[in-house]
């Protein structure tokens, strides 16, 4: 019973001193995980930190690039237009140099060469005054006995008929004993219209009173003109390229390049016309805008025959709110309008024998229409000025007076 008793106590006590034990190991295991709990939150506070510090360097870094980015795509969008001027510069020189070119052949033709001839002092000073007399000449085309008037005032208007589009040009042929009217439609077509005369033109017929003319290329703009039975135009898709064309059978009989023409509209109200020719009492006249002059008209004399430059003029009429211009006598005269459309206007006036000046010349007044011309020229045969208003085919009966009388004013 006793031993019964000592060994259940024993037993007891053992199982107490278990329990204290499990107990014990169950703290220290707990303060064990405690203390790596808290570790591992620190590093992970430590870790998340330093993310955020990344994550806000990249973003910098990124910023960076992309102003970077943005800088170089201006320094790229500068240069490309440096490219541009730099290009524009270069072919305006080449145009200018070819124009020297053509100038100093012009010059080499016309003197006379005597290098196996020994020449004396009076000799040589007569080719000198001779070569001055030549270039003068050269430089003021001879006033024919017949062109001595002046643009006085634009009378009345008439309007002849409505056909064809909004932009055009009709003009009648000013060669001795032709009364021939052409129409020439739009901006760029290959179809020119003959008519026998003006009656033909105007009259309302069931049948064609028109022969149509299939050119084998297309024109540009609404400068066109017909000079002793050739159609002179502006070709299509090239800068600054000139035809004659016969107007018998429609074939190119010769062709040129106008320096310094086609890098800018000749009239800023006609977008599309880049060369207006124009025939006046002295000939055959191309007038067209210079960029590099500030944008003013510059007028060329061509030979009829060879479209050969007899003489170039820099103006001091400027191409912008131009709407068209016309040559009388050597002297050009400038029509100026607003790009909404309103009453034209005559503003400044060339004349290259220089005897009359713009600030001389009052501002004369196209008769009352309230439109804008897509082409205006002067016949030196009938002294009137045919003009193209909004498909409406117009005459302006002009009024002039002696150069004299206005020299003296």
């Amino acid at each position: 019973m006793l031993y019964t008793k000592m060994l259940g106590r024993g037993v007891l006590l053992l199982a107490v001193h278990l329990c204290v034990a499990v107990v014990s190991v169950q703290s220290q295991g707990s303060q064990q995980d405690n203390f790596m709990i808290q570790y591992l939150e620190r590093r992970l506070a430590q870790i998340e930190e330093r993310l955020g510090q990344c994550e806000q360097h990249s973003m910098t870094a990124t910023q960076k690039i992309y102003d970077l980015s943005s800088e170089v795509r201006g320094h790229m969008s500068t240069l490309s237009d440096f490219r541009s001027e730099i290009k524009t510069q270069v072919d305006s020189v080449s145009s200018r140099v070819e124009r020297v070119e053509r100038e100093m052949e012009y010059l080499e033709n016309k003197i006379p060469t005597q290098s196996d001839i020994e020449m004396e002092e009076a000799l040589l000073e007569q080719q000198i005054r001779d070569m001055e007399q030549e270039l003068k000449q050269k430089a003021k085309i001879k006033m024919e006995n017949d062109c001595n008037t002046v643009l006085s005032q634009i009378k009345s208007l008439k309007i002849v008929k409505k056909a064809g589009d909004t932009s055009g040009s009709w003009f009648k042929d000013p060669s001795k004993g032709s009364n021939k009217v052409y129409l020439m439609s739009g901006i760029r077509n290959n179809t020119v219209l003959e008519y026998v005369s003006l009656t033909s033109f105007t009259e309302k017929s069931l049948t064609p009173a028109a022969k149509a003319l299939q050119l084998p290329f297309h024109w540009q703009g609404t400068g066109q003109v017909v000079y002793n039975g050739f159609l002179y135009v502006h070709k299509a898709d090239t800068p600054n390229e000139i035809l004659k064309v016969d107007l018998l059978n429609g074939t190119v009989v010769d062709s040129t390049l106008l320096p310094g023409a086609g890098h800018m509209p000749v009239y800023s109200l006609n977008p599309n016309t880049y060369m207006d020719f124009a025939v006046d009492e002295l000939g055959l006249w191309v007038i067209h805008a210079d960029s590099e002059y500030e944008g003013n008209l510059v007028i060329t004399k061509l030979d009829k025959a060879s479209l050969a430059v007899d003489y170039a003029w820099d103006t001091q009429c400027k191409s912008r709110d131009a709407e068209g211009a016309f040559i009388i006598c050597g002297t050009l005269y400038v029509v100026y309008n607003t790009r909404y459309g309103g009453r034209s206007t005559v503003q400044c006036l060339f004349d290259i024998h220089d005897t009359i000046h713009s600030n001389e010349s009052p501002v004369m007044f196209f008769p009352k229409r309230y439109t804008s011309h897509s082409s205006i020229h002067y016949n030196p045969k009938d002294k009137q000025l045919y003009a193209w208003d909004d498909g409406y085919q117009t005459i302006y009966k002009v009024e002039t007076q002696n150069n004299e009388e206005v020299t003296a004013q």
